[in-house]
């Protein structure tokens, strides 16, 4: 990624803060993920085009987000922490439990740039029918994957070095 970023560094914590407040973690125990999970206006896969402002309602809930490994409930793999629409898409900071085996793997696998794929997980909420697909206007969002084919090329994660501290739980609504 390239510019500067709406989401704080690890280990700072932004206005609004995500109940429950996260202990302090060694480093080892964690890794951190930071990219974007969706991008506004780019045509997906499946013909899904998400417009700026369709996370709103899943922003507003402040709650983490499960981080699944491709898109399966059965093989979770951390939490998105962070969240943040900026004029470019949803951004994402999130934490790889690398007491779990896949999140080692796929710290790894990141960490090298053998995956950096991410897809989101979601209901839509409000959509309009175009001629190639949807126009996605609100999202209910549900989990966000770390993937190996991602529906829009440009969501992608990369790995972050460990902060020396623990991370408290943010989320950042659109200005």
């Amino acid at each position: 990624m390239t510019g500067r970023s709406a989401l704080p560094p690890p280990g700072q914590t932004q206005a609004r803060e995500m109940a429950p407040e996260m202990a302090r973690e060694p480093a080892w125990t964690t890794a951190w993920v930071r990219g974007y999970a969706s991008l506004f206006g780019h045509r997906d896969g499946a013909g899904d085009i998400v417009r700026p402002g369709a996370f709103a309602r899943s922003l507003a809930r402040q709650t983490p987000l499960p981080m699944l490994w491709q898109h399966d409930p059965c093989e979770p793999i951390g939490m998105w922490t962070g969240l943040c629409e900026d004029r470019r898409g949803l951004q994402v900071l999130g934490r790889l439990n690398l007491g779990v085996a896949r999140a080692r793997e796929a710290a790894v696998l990141i960490g090298t740039g053998d995956l950096s794929g991410l897809s989101i997980g979601f209901k839509a909420r409000r959509a309009q029918r175009d001629r190639a697909g949807r126009q996605l206007i609100d999202i209910d969002l549900w989990e966000i994957s770390l993937v190996t084919f991602p529906q829009v090329n440009g969501a992608r994660a990369q790995l972050l070095a460990p902060p020396s501290g623990g991370l408290t739980n943010t989320s950042r609504r659109p200005a």
